[in-house]
Order: C-alpha cells, then sequence, then structure tokens
C-alpha cells in the first residue's frame, strides 16, 4: 500500500482492495474514530469499547509497512519515474486494469445496474481528468488548507484516486507542498489536522455504505479505478497536459510491463485468500 502511495494515479486503497483487506481496514478506521469521538466527549467506558474493536494486531502492522514503504522506496521510485516513466506508467497501467477485474469479482451480487455505476463514475472522471491545467489556489486560508487535508486523505482508504491528485485537482498542491518545504507547522499542523477529522468522517460514511449497499459502492470504487487510468496512460502528449497520444514506438516494452503488472495483482490476490481453496470438513452432529 506505501508503493502505491507513492505512485501517480494508484492509490493505497487499490491494494487494499485486491489483498482482501478493504473492509477490514475501513472497519478498524471507524472504529478507531469512534472512540476518539467518545474520548473527547469524556465518554471513558465508550472510548475503551471501540478502541477494543481496532484490530491493532493488523493495524499495527500494516501502518508499519507504509511507512517503511514510503521512507524506503521514495528516491528510487522518483529515479525510475524519472529514467523510464514510459515503461513504469505501463506497469502501473496493467496493474489498475487487473485491480479492476480482481474488484468485479468481489461483487456479491452483480448485476446490469453495477456494470452502469461504475461505467458512469469511471467515464466522468476520466473526462474531468482531462479537462485541461488546475486553477491554482492563491494565498488560501487555514481553513482551506483545513478542507484540503481533509479532502486529500479520502485517498487512504478510496481505491482509484491518490491524495496528491485531489490536492492537484483543488489546486491546492503547490501550497501544501510549499508547507512542508519551508517548514511551516501551523499550515502542515491544520492540515494534518483536517486530515485526521476527514478521515474519521469518511470511514464513518463509507463503513456505513458498504454495510448497506456493498456492491452499489463497489461498483463506484471501479469506476473510479478505471477513470484514473486516464493519468497513467504511458503517452500523454507532454508532461504537463491531460491530452493522450497514440501508443509511440516502444509500446511493445508498455505491453510487456502491462502484462507484468496485470500478472501481479493476479498472484497478489491468490496469494491473499488461500483459504478459499480448503474445503472444511464436515462436523459430526451430536
Amino acid at each position: 500500500m506505501g508503493t502505491a502511495d507513492l505512485v501517480p494515479g494508484v492509490s493505497g486503497g487499490t491494494i487494499a482492495l485486491v489483498l482482501g483487506i478493504y473492509e477490514r481496514l475501513v472497519t478498524s478506521i471507524r472504529e478507531g474514530s469512534s472512540a476518539l469521538g467518545f474520548l473527547a466527549r469524556g465518554n471513558i467506558g465508550r472510548f475503551r469499547e471501540h478502541l477494543r474493536k481496532v484490530e491493532w494486531m493488523f493495524l499495527v502492522p500494516l501502518v508499519v509497512g507504509i511507512l517503511t514503504a514510503v521512507a524506503t522506496l521514495a528516491s528510487l521510485l522518483d529515479h525510475q519515474l524519472e529514467e523510464r516513466p514510459t515503461i513504469l506508467a505501463g506497469l502501473f497501467f496493467g496493474l489498475v486494469v487487473g485491480s479492476v477485474i480482481i474488484a468485479w469479482r468481489l461483487l456479491r451480487h452483480p448485476v446490469a445496474s453495477h456494470l452502469l455505476i461504475a461505467v458512469v463514475v469511471g467515464v466522468l472522471l476520466f473526462v474531468s481528468l482531462g479537462l485541461g491545467e488546475e486553477a491554482l489556489v492563491e494565498n488560501p486560508t487555514l481553513l482551506i488548507f483545513f478542507g484540503s487535508g481533509a479532502l486529500a486523505i479520502c485517498a487512504m482508504i478510496l481505491p482509484g484516486i491518490s491524495g496528491s491528485l485531489i490536492l492537484l485537482l483543488i489546486g491546492m498542491y503547490p501550497a501544501v507542498l510549499n508547507a512542508v518545504d519551508e517548514r511551516d507547522f501551523l499550515v502542515v499542523g491544520v492540515f494534518a489536522l483536517g486530515a485526521i477529522m476527514g478521515l474519521g468522517f469518511f470511514s464513518q460514511v463509507l463503513h456505513w455504505a458498504l454495510r448497506r449497499h456493498h456492491d452499489v459502492i463497489l461498483a463506484a470504487l471501479i469506476g473510479l479505478m478505471a477513470g484514473s487510468l486516464r493519468i497513467l496512460w504511458p503517452w500523454p502528449v507532454g508532461v504537463e497536459s491531460s491530452g493522450l497520444e497514440a501508443p509511440g514506438n516502444d509500446w511493445l516494452g508498455v505491453f510487456i510491463a502491462a502484462a507484468v503488472g496485470l500478472g501481479v495483482v493476479f498472484a497478489v490476490s491468490r496469494l491473499a485468500e488461500p483459504e478459499d481453496d480448503e474445503v472444511s470438513e464436515p462436523q459430526p452432529v451430536v
């Protein structure tokens, strides 16, 4: 998940979906945010109750793994994106295509309306990503930084969209990056507070929606992943342009890289569900 968060157009939520841990992640975040809410209201009993429901043996190693990947692979991945942008884009393209296929298999009762939802959401995102240069927010206030953090953090548990992409779409990416570079702790702190509040609220909404409308929400998430493929198309019209070109001379290498990415997703998904092939022995009836 940490490696995916470093890739433009790919989110850690996509990997969580492929690994089959997406709903467990959302549930744990939701329980943690509920605990903090009761703590803020001084209800220590309910705080402890929800804190015990968090899967700490699942969540802590996951967070450590994400932070480790970000710390160790950021420079390597950045170098490869500069040296081999087309090949890596093909690899990530295949990864997301495979994720869309795997996610569709997770629908409990797929019907035609789910395909329609996925297509509509995917087309809307695909078109919106090609509307041109984003408008930059000039001299953003602390309130805007707070709201930006709340929106961007949603990408942590939302497959198909990265936090950096959300900041780009709302025109806040340069301002946030500048605040981090200049060690503006007030702005960074307000942004982080917004991220915490946004993650807590969004996890509650997403947990509720998945429990009551699982297939509809999952179809929309599949559409988000499919629409985000515009960011990963290996042949853009210039680095800063939203236009798309036809495949260039390196199409064979890109095709092979995409096939590798597709294969990796299927392999990981297979390894993530070993119990599916196990048939439990019938228990004797007493």
